[in-house]
């Protein structure tokens, strides 16, 4: 028995309240466990004996994710008090061993006389501590919109010398095409007629470029974009089409004419601004160029993007007053915290309890590329951006040898990594405004179906790049910011593409148990590649097939709900079909 591969901690994700009645118990074993037991009961429940011997009921645990070398096993349980004291039993076979807090040990260590015995516990359910992200959040399509280059709706003159809309001759990221809050409300019916019930924009607020990351005025919205009163259309419009609108929130880092920052270039020490920014260097240089020297930090080294220090109460307060202002003025039902594993914890904590005692239903989403359990306990993020489920994807189909169950494993990892209410609700996608364009990165129109499929398919809260409805090319960033051909979708140019993305939307969209959490993994070792799961609920099981291999293969079908490349029972190379079963 490996015992070294036998981990639990009584904190997230292995123990945390599922809600206010439940609590998800999870270990992690090597795989040559065959069986687990959780011993659970109340810890003031003492046998009736007069030793105070604790005796607690037996639960069998199930596996629910197999990753490359690790089962996780898990139990829900129901404590009837709202506490519980708990160990393991783990089996290898016919040999058993109980695991404690403080060790591992045969069971008969467990009898001795006068031993002290170390328990797991889970102290008490408080209904106010469960992590509850907004219900709506996990039904949700997203549609990712960069207003620079969505759609130009308004023809008043811009203050930035404008590109021809679809010139796509060496793009840059000081490039300005025209974009603006009127393009995006005038293609709204666009966006609902595809099943987006969710649009995501890039900053809005004034600024000198053409992303608006390095913010100048939290209040103002760009000139160029429009006025408040076009948000508040954009928003009220969207509402009245069922689609939720999320804004993009900078507060890593500002620009360089934000109000702060120019009197700390002015004054240096003496500005009352001066422990707004992350400063290091004292005399205050007035210096051009990389931040490498470490005279002040910023976004990466970037001098125009100079860091905020979220530590400060002033700062705290002056962006919480931000954030509110957006949410009672405009109506809007979630923010996007940018580069969102440097603003610090403190910040985080006051923005949630702040904006959810206007909104409880307002959506906290953190731009952060890696396991984000830190900022996922509830009190502040109610979800971030699922960086890894796209390289898990990503992982398959770049690596020809990749089997199905090496995406397993990945994907696996991905939904162990939180707790289960917030995997349903976690950030998937494909592609966005910093990465390559998915079909630059998959190749080929197969291959991005495939992924989509998954996309539309697995847990969590689905997000697809503008652009994507018609496979948009777009290599590293600034060229995965091009401008949408409007030209050429109304002249019905993209009309199958984009008939193929409202299937997939529509797939989702019909069969909830897409939602749910529950995978079944099946593999062939006739064909490694050849990808299929289920996806059971209470109106059937989902079952999806992807041929990411080179042969077709031969299948039998029972009701498909969608299908590509399928010809009879053979699905070709690239083809995928999702099935009732």
């Amino acid at each position: 028995m490996n015992l070294n591969a036998i981990i639990h901690r009584s904190a997230l994700p292995d123990c945390y309240a599922l809600n206010k009645d439940e609590v998800v118990i999870n270990i992690r074993t090597g795989k040559d466990i065959t069986a687990v037991n959780l011993i659970h009961e109340d810890p003031y429940m003492f046998g009736i004996s007069g030793d105070f011997r604790w005796n607690g009921k037996t639960v069998p645990m199930q596996v629910r994710h197999e990753l490359k070398h690790c089962f996780i096993w898990s139990a829900v349980i129901r404590p009837r008090y709202k506490r519980v004291q708990y160990c393991f039993e783990v089996f290898c076979g016919k040999r058993k061993m109980v695991v404690m807090e403080d060790d591992i040990y045969p069971p008969r260590m467990l009898h001795k006389h006068g031993r002290w015995k170390q328990y797991f516990k889970f102290p008490w359910l408080n209904a106010s501590d469960v992590i509850s992200p907004p219900a709506w959040v996990a039904d949700t399509i997203w549609y990712q919109i960069m207003p620079e280059r969505f759609c130009r709706g308004d023809d008043a003159p811009k203050r930035m010398k404008l590109k021809k809309w679809n010139d796509r001759n060496h793009i840059t990221g000081w490039d300005f095409f025209g974009g603006d809050l009127r393009g995006i409300i005038d293609k709204l019916p666009h966006i609902r007629d595809l099943g987006i019930t969710g649009i995501y924009l890039l900053p809005i607020f004034e600024s000198n470029s053409n992303h608006k990351y390095n913010t100048f005025d939290y209040k103002r919205i760009d000139p160029d974009f429009g006025t408040e009163e076009d948000l508040r259309e954009l928003v009220r419009t969207a509402h009245d089409l069922g689609i939720r609108v999320m804004l993009d929130a900078v507060f890593n880092h500002s620009g360089t004419e934000f109000f702060a920052w120019k009197d700390v270039w002015e004054r240096g020490e003496e500005s009352p601004y001066f422990d707004w920014f992350c400063i290091e260097e004292r005399p205050f240089r007035r210096k051009r160029g990389s931040l490498k020297d470490g005279r002040y930090y910023g976004f990466a080294f970037i001098d125009s993007m100079p860091k905020l220090n979220t530590g400060n109460p002033e700062v705290v307060d002056y962006f919480r007053k931000i954030c509110e202002y957006w949410v009672t003025q405009w109506n809007i039902d979630g923010i996007r915290f940018d580069v969102g594993n440097e603003v610090s914890h403190s910040f985080l904590k006051t923005m949630n309890r702040s904006l959810k005692k206007l909104n409880p239903d307002l959506f906290l989403l953190g731009e952060i590329w890696m396991d984000s359990i830190e900022w996922l306990r509830g009190d502040e993020y109610d979800s971030v951006m699922n960086f890894p489920f796209m390289e898990s994807i990503n992982n398959f189909w770049v690596d020809a040898d990749a089997t199905s169950q090496d995406l397993q494993y990945g994907l696996e990892r991905v939904y162990s990594l939180y707790a289960r209410q917030t995997s349903r609700c976690i950030f998937n996608f494909m592609d966005n405004h910093d990465t390559l364009r998915a079909i630059n990165r998959t190749g080929s129109l197969d291959k991005l179906y495939q992924e989509l499929t998954i996309l539309m398919t697995l847990p969590g809260s689905a997000c697809v790049y503008y652009g994507t409805e018609i496979a948009m090319p777009g290599g590293h960033d600034p060229d995965c910011r091009r401008t949408m051909p409007w030209d050429e979708i109304e002249a019905g140019k993209h009309d199958a593409a984009i008939t193929e993305l409202k299937k997939l939307i529509a797939l989702r969209k019909d069969h909830p148990q897409t939602r749910d959490l529950e995978i079944r993994w099946h593999h062939n070792p006739i064909h490694p590649r050849l990808i299929c799961y289920d996806r059971p609920g209470r109106d059937g099981i989902l079952r999806v097939w992807i041929n990411g291999g080179t042969e077709s293969v031969p299948l039998k079908t029972v009701n498909a709900v969608y299908a590509r490349k399928l010809e009879g029972t053979n699905l070709l190379p690239g083809g995928v079909l999702a099935e009732l079963v």
